[in-house]
């Protein structure tokens, strides 16, 4: 918290003794029983009842009230209201996860959540030092992403407890390490070496800046690795698994300053390009024959860190400024570095690859991990890089890929793989098959190279789409299954379907994608995904869960309205 925030009030709470006769002294009540047992003995003065009555029907009137007359001033029937159009997609049994699913859509579109969590979160922020439900404020001005945070003071993520409850409660395969060998052996198969980069989270490392006295301070200096961190570590190099933990070097290079951003889940750009300077170092690669040093160009950037988006203060600026860093962009010749698929280096990343190379995150482009491993090794490099979910995300690609028939393996001496620490305690560590398929011909629909096709179709099925604020990335692409494509172009009864991908979420505000439902008949300009995938890939993104539609060639579409 601020030095300048005052403390928060410390609140206590009233025991209730048990009114049974001859109970144990120590017993303590379930909660509901202590709540009937002050309802009973609460006494009202006269009107008081009739008073909350009232209030808590207006209340619970007032808010459909104020959304109905919003979306019928904005849709100008009654037909057309988003409300209606959610409920109508629900079957006539609607399933839980159905009833989950509306209520979380008009969470997200309620106007009176919009007004009022704004002006909530100003209190909770400023006043109070809070935070919310995805953001822990720290000294100075520090922000920390909560999932970091849980990662480093949770459970050992190798737990087997632990594990198991994964499994059964979230549905992922919750093993890193398993995850980790079978992806090294399936490589080794093909004279391939694996190095694993687990990339520290902010709190690991710059820890101090939570704690709030200086005798904590004090303390929580140092390395701060989630319990099974070593485990997970020694685990790996007995199975004959290379790993390269830029811990040790952060903690080193952090006596000088800070390492990572202070409103950002990430690092700075001086600490990552640190990081891929020790990296080269470790690897030992030789220079590939005849390679030219990149010129590089520095760049100033002032930008707003993704937890600061994540508190949705409407003044956040004044609160939480942006902040401002110098960039070194990597040029080959006159042009922008780029990443070669000929190149013997494959490096899958997330977004601490991504940071300063993906302009999309605001801190720049050409300047991130990969470009400053590619002028330390003096050799192009080959990447697959996606925000979030690195536990499966790249690995998932690569291998539909390779299951398509498109062999991105060919040629390569070593894969790269960095993730976020965090995912080691929250990651789907799926198993994934790298065997190249053969290309087949298919049924789905997709337009040729620089073409655009405006079809309608239905949508079958749609990937999950997170809800603003709620993940450190502002923007989003969903997946959605459409059958039934009417195509002016091809013969008539002649069947369609596509995997699409859309704009969900922009600048952590939901587009009208985000609101289809299966069964929805939708207008929709189609690209195929080829002519954007360079553009697109890096972008937070979830698929439809079906691993046979994984491996179809997915298109790019726009709604029409």
């Amino acid at each position: 918290m601020p030095a300048n925030q005052p403390p928060l009030p410390k609140y206590s709470l009233p025991r209730y003794a048990d009114p049974t006769p001859g109970a144990p002294a120590h017993r303590r009540l379930p909660r509901e029983e202590e709540a009937d047992l002050a309802l009973k003995n609460t006494k009202f003065a006269p009107g008081t009842r009739q008073t909350l009555i009232a209030l808590f029907l207006l209340t619970i009137v007032a808010v459909p009230t104020i959304q109905l007359a919003g979306e019928f001033r904005a849709a100008g029937a009654i037909t057309r209201l988003p409300m209606i159009s959610i409920f109508k997609s629900l079957p006539w049994l609607p399933h839980s996860k159905d009833l989950k699913r509306v209520e979380r859509t008009l969470e997200n579109e309620s106007l009176v959540s919009q007004w009022l969590l704004p002006r909530t979160q100003y209190l909770l922020t400023v006043l109070l030092g809070a935070g919310n439900e995805q953001v822990y404020l720290g000294d100075d001005h520090w922000l920390f992403y909560r999932a970091d945070v849980d990662h480093v003071i949770g459970p050992p993520f190798l737990d087997p407890v632990r594990m198991k409850h994964r499994l059964q409660a979230s549905r992922v395969q919750p093993d890193p390490i398993q995850a980790i060998v079978d992806f090294c052996n399936q490589l080794a198969a093909r004279g391939i070496d694996l190095v694993v980069l687990p990339v520290s989270v902010k709190p690991s490392v710059e820890g101090e800046m939570l704690a709030v006295s200086n005798a904590n301070r004090a303390q929580a200096g140092g390395d701060l690795p989630n319990p099974s961190f070593n485990e997970f570590k020694a685990r790996l190099e007995r199975k004959k698994v290379r790993v390269f933990d830029p811990a040790p070097f952060l903690m080193e290079r952090g006596r000088n300053g800070p390492l990572y951003l202070e409103t950002d889940t990430h690092w700075r750009p001086e600490t990552m390009e640190f990081v891929a300077q020790r990296l080269a170092d470790f690897l030992q690669l030789p220079a590939t024959a005849g390679s030219t040093l990149p010129s590089i160009i520095e760049k100033e950037i002032v930008a707003r860190g993704d937890i600061a988006a994540m508190l949705k203060l409407s003044k956040a600026d004044k609160f939480f400024p942006p902040e401002k860093v110098t960039i070194r962009q990597v040029l080959a010749g006159n042009a922008l570095w780029r990443p070669s698929k000929e190149a013997d280096v494959l490096l899958l990343g997330d977004s601490f690859s991504n940071i300063f190379s993906f302009e999309a995150m605001d801190w720049g482009e050409s300047a991130g991990l990969v470009e400053h491993l590619s002028v330390a090794l003096r050799r192009p490099i080959d990447c697959i890089l996606r925000n979030s979910d690195a536990s499966f995300a790249t690995r998932e690609i690569l291998s539909n890929e390779l299951g398509r028939g498109r062999d991105r393996l060919a040629g390569k001496k070593l894969v790269i793989w960095e993730f976020a620490a965090r995912e080691l305690s929250f990651g789907d560590w799926k198993l994934l098959d790298m065997k190249v398929g053969q290309a087949k011909p298919s049924h789905f629909f997709s337009p040729k190279t620089g073409e655009e096709v405006v079809v309608t179709g239905t949508v079958e099925n749609i990937s999950p789409v997170p809800r603003p604020g709620t993940v450190p990335y502002k923007d989003h692409i969903v997946a959605l299954h459409l059958i039934d494509i009417a195509d002016p172009a091809r013969a008539a009864g002649e069947e369609l379907q596509a995997v699409v991908y859309l704009w969900s979420m922009r600048n952590n505000v939901h587009t009208p994608a985000a609101r289809l439902r299966p069964g929805d008949r939708v207008k929709i300009r189609l690209r195929p995904w080829a002519d954007v995938s360079a553009q697109y890939e890096k972008f937070n993104r979830t698929e439809v869960d079906d691993p046979a539609l994984q491996l179809e060639e997915p298109v790019w579409g726009e709604l029409i309205k």
